[in-house]
């Protein structure tokens, strides 16, 4: 069956090569010009979204965002002019798996696309496989494993969850979780951080992690249940 994917592009000068030169690549490909129909055709389950951030209604980066909280577990591809290190930090922060600035060469997409697929691929089989068990946190080499399985963690997702762990069973504040992950310079809203956990769990669940990340309401975050493997 064809891997499916969505490019979600306004403008039909770019998205139009994009479309073709997938479909060619054997892929089932889908295009939608808007945030709002991009957010509407993550029903269709697509394997892959090639996003980008300026778009006519909803900023790509909040569409990043929403997706996220809605539970979609593809992985996600900015494609974008805006080059800069923040927006590329950012966009992973929101949730976006890669980052390809433009202009960019049709081969590149094509291989960081294949690159996705593998790493998807390799998730799902873990988390079809995974038996529950508790978290092993390899602080030196940034990872995480639950048994034997890696749990792929974006950089701050490992902090925030490297954090919690260091202080099991005891509440985290959020103003402490802000300034230790995003330091002191950090002023956007702290609506990342509630991003970040939400990702945090749906990946530690889908491979069978008995710990839990619980929210205390009004203080923070604290990681409860299961047995650390020191």
């Amino acid at each position: 069956m064809a891997h499916r994917v969505l490019v979600v592009e306004d403008e039909e000068d770019i998205a139009f090569p994009l479309v073709r030169t997938l479909e060619r690549e054997g892929y089932d490909v889908s295009w939608v010009d808007s945030g709002q129909r991009a957010l509407d055709s993550l029903a269709t389950s697509p394997e892959v979204v090639i996003l980008d951030l300026g778009l006519p209604d909803i900023d790509g980066l909040e569409v990043c965002r929403r997706a996220r909280e809605a539970g979609f577990e593809g992985a996600i591809m900015i494609v974008t002019a805006r080059a800069g290190e923040l927006d590329r930090v950012v966009g992973l922060d929101y949730g976006a798996d890669d980052y390809l600035a433009k202009p960019f060469g049709l081969a590149e997409l094509q291989a960081r696309v294949r690159a996705l697929l593998r790493r998807t691929s390799s998730s799902s089989a873990a988390a079809e496989d995974a038996k529950p068990d508790g978290l092993r946190i390899d602080v030196d080499a940034r990872r995480v494993y639950a048994g034997e399985e890696e749990v792929p963690l974006t950089g701050k997702e490992f902090e925030v969850l490297n954090i919690l762990a260091a202080n099991r069973d005891k509440v985290v504040s959020r103003g402490r979780l802000m300034a230790d992950v995003w330091d002191e310079n950090w002023y956007g809203s702290t609506k990342t951080l509630d991003v970040t956990i939400g990702r945090l769990r749906q990946k530690l669940e889908s491979v069978g992690v008995t710990d839990r990340v619980v929210a205390v309401r009004g203080v923070g975050f604290r990681l409860e249940g299961g047995t650390p493997d020191a």
